[in-house]
């Protein structure tokens, strides 16, 4: 048996596509021609007939090509949104870090305390949160004042005779050149040293660290985690760079003096030591929120005769935790929990201090925002924040 011509074989795409006829299908011109198959020849150069392609199939083609890249666009479209949505919902940004992308580098004078940029705070706006957990920045100090915060927090430790205040979370934490000195004392006097130069054109030193705001102090609150009475001197002793420039703000004789530095002690602090000269003192006490609390639907009555123990002569913040003064936050806060919120900043307020609370929910994004924007609304004085660039977005 011979096998079957080459000009006979039927392709085998022409068999996929061909239409399925009955036994009693009779051509109209007597002739078996399938519309798919290629029929037409031409004569190439040497002689050899060569197949074209009619139109349909270049139709087919043509369609099937397009159908494929809007698929493909389709997909990337979906993808591109649903990661639009995860950054969104976990809050997943830019690194706003990226300016102190050299940080630590060889020869860049960062290796093991802190690098100055001369001009990173030019066109920053200051902005009223207080960056948590400070030292767990990339560059603790310089992130949360790049982000626009008017206040950062340090947790010291004193041990033993060493008169070295080690800055961390925990012991785990602590190394030799983290120190209360090396991460925000000297900082903070190198960076108010270049705001304030001494030219023929300006010779004073009254300017803060933000340009945009001169007037704007920084609020450095000192977290005590070991015992008070013998870690708040050294605090103290520590300062003295600042102090000997005029740069902390200060109570004196009844008056309050604002400086570029304010400082607030918080933890272990002991309050007796921090009022203990009722004339003067240069560092102020982060009072109980908690026990601020005054009915709000009544109305303000101040009393000649009423001491109050907390006040702005002797502190600047009073704090609490979120949680543990309104509970778990579903959705939003209850008609309860707002209640007990605005007794509490009116307390605050009617004692002149700043309400600040922590631990405020930091997930979901929408629920964290939702938090900021109902305390700031309700007279909250500064947000307690973890994420720096969504608290400078001000999305809240």
């Amino acid at each position: 048996m011979g096998a079957t011509p080459r000009s006979h074989r039927k392709p085998w795409l022409s068999r996929l596509w061909n239409r399925q006829r009955g036994s009693d299908y009779v051509p109209v011109d007597g002739t078996e021609e399938n519309e798919y198959l290629t029929t037409t020849r031409a004569e190439s150069g040497n002689g050899v007939a060569r197949p074209v392609s009619k139109r349909r199939r270049c139709q087919g083609y043509f369609t099937c090509g397009s159908i494929w890249g809007l698929t493909i666009l389709a997909a990337i479209l979906l993808i591109n949104s649903l990661l639009s949505i995860a950054r969104s919902l976990w809050g997943i940004e830019d690194d706003p870090d990226k300016i102190f992308s050299n940080w630590g580098k060889q020869g860049t004078g960062t290796e093991s305390l802190a690098w100055y940029p001369t001009d990173f705070l030019r066109d920053v706006v200051p902005i009223w949160c207080h960056s948590h957990n400070d030292y767990w920045r990339k560059v603790p100090l310089f992130s949360a004042l790049h982000a626009g915060c008017i206040g950062v927090e340090a947790d010291v430790w004193l041990f033993g005779d060493d008169p070295e205040l080690y800055v961390g979370h925990d012991t785990a934490a602590l190394t030799p050149n983290r120190t209360f000195e090396s991460l925000y004392v000297n900082p903070l006097v190198e960076l108010l040293n270049r705001t304030n130069p001494q030219t023929e054109f300006y010779d004073d030193t009254r300017r803060g660290v933000f340009d945009y705001d001169p007037e704007q102090p920084v609020i450095l609150l000192v977290d005590l985690k070991t015992d008070g009475s013998k870690t708040w001197p050294h605090v103290l002793a520590q300062l003295e760079p600042l102090r000997s420039r005029g740069w902390l703000t200060y109570f004196d004789n009844g008056v309050i003096h604002q400086r570029q530095v304010t400082v607030v002690g918080t933890g272990n602090t002991p309050f007796d030591l921090v009022v203990e000269n009722s004339t003067y003192r240069d560092a102020f006490f982060d009072a109980p929120l908690a026990d601020m609390w005054e009915d709000p639907d009544t109305p303000d009555l101040v009393s000649t005769e009423e001491t109050l123990i907390y006040n702005e002569t002797n502190s600047i913040y009073t704090s609490t935790s979120l949680s543990e003064a309104v509970g778990f936050v579903l959705g939003g806060f209850s008609d309860s929990q707002l209640r007990t919120i605005r007794g509490q900043i009116k307390g605050a307020h009617r004692r002149g201090l700043k309400a600040r609370y922590w631990e405020t929910p930091g997930w979901p994004i929408g629920l964290r925002n939702k938090v900021w924007h109902t305390l700031m609304e309700e007279g909250a004085d500064i947000l307690n924040v973890d994420d720096l660039k969504s608290a400078s977005k001000k999305n809240w």
